[in-house]
C-alpha cells in the first residue's frame, strides 16, 4: 500500500508492508501526527491508537528510510539515521526516493499529513 506524506511543503512517499501493524495504520489514515526529532536519528510522534503487533518479532533494526512503529511509546518513526535494533520497533514499511535525506535537514518539531 502507498502511504502519501506531506511535511509543509514538501511531497514524500512510501510503500507499507502488508502486516497487521501496517494495516492498522492505515485504518487510521487520513492522520496528522506531531513528530519531533528523537536521538538525531529519528522524527517520532504520538499515534491516536494502538497498532496490531500480531506476527512481529519482538524487536527490528531498522535502516534509514525505514518507517516504523516504537510499540512501548504508540509512536510512528520516520528513520533518517542509523538505529540499531531494539525491542518494541516494528518495520511498518519503506521511504522512497530521497525521502529520508530530506526529513533529515529538517530541524526540530514537525506536522506530518499522512494519507493513501
Amino acid at each position: 500500500m502507498r502511504l502519501r506524506i506531506t511535511i509543509g511543503d514538501q511531497h514524500f512517499q512510501a510503500t507499507l508492508d502488508d502486516s497487521a501493524a501496517a494495516r492498522d495504520l492505515a485504518a487510521q489514515l487520513p492522520l496528522t501526527v506531531e513528530m519531533s526529532d528523537h536521538g538525531a536519528v529519528e522524527k517520532t510522534g504520538p499515534l491516536p491508537a494502538p497498532l496490531s503487533l500480531d506476527g512481529q518479532p519482538a524487536g527490528a533494526d531498522p535502516d534509514v528510510g525505514d518507517v516504523g512503529y516504537y510499540a512501548p511509546g504508540n509512536n510512528l518513526v520516520l528513520y533518517y539515521g542509523d538505529q540499531s535494533y531494539y525491542d518494541g520497533i516494528v518495520v511498518l514499511g519503506r521511504l522512497e526516493g530521497d525521502a529520508a535525506e530530506r526529513i533529515a535537514s529538517m530541524d526540530g518539531s514537525i506536522k506530518v499529513q499522512l494519507q493513501s
